[in-house]
């Protein structure tokens, strides 16, 4: 996963509807109309919160008659949160002050 495509996923992520919908999403596909009733914004409002969750890749959907149906796109997500599980602090950790070592092990 490229750092565009983390940066693009964190600023669709930014936002707490669409934060709301992706953990209504982990519970399995839903219904544009059951987000609507969840959300309780105008139905273009969440056209726009979907389609910037569609774009960043962490959203599928299909149509079913009238109605959007949603899921996490289950790869892209997994891609995500393993890119962010490999950031880690400096492992050289000193009691006092977490990150004087890794500094002081710099200007050595």
């Amino acid at each position: 996963m490229t750092r565009e495509e983390v940066a693009n996923i964190c600023k669709a992520m930014s936002d707490p509807n669409r934060l709301k919908v992706i953990e209504m999403l982990t519970q399995g596909e839903k219904c544009g109309c059951n987000l609507l009733e969840e959300l309780q914004v105008t139905q273009p409002t969440l056209s726009h919160h979907m389609k910037v969750l569609s774009d960043c890749g962490l959203v599928s959907s299909y149509k079913d008659g009238k109605w959007q149906h949603y899921s996490i796109n289950c790869e892209k997500f997994k891609e995500y949160k393993d890119y962010v599980a490999a950031i880690t602090c400096c492992g050289n950790h000193s009691e006092g002050n977490p990150s004087r070592v890794c500094c002081e092990t710099k200007n050595e």
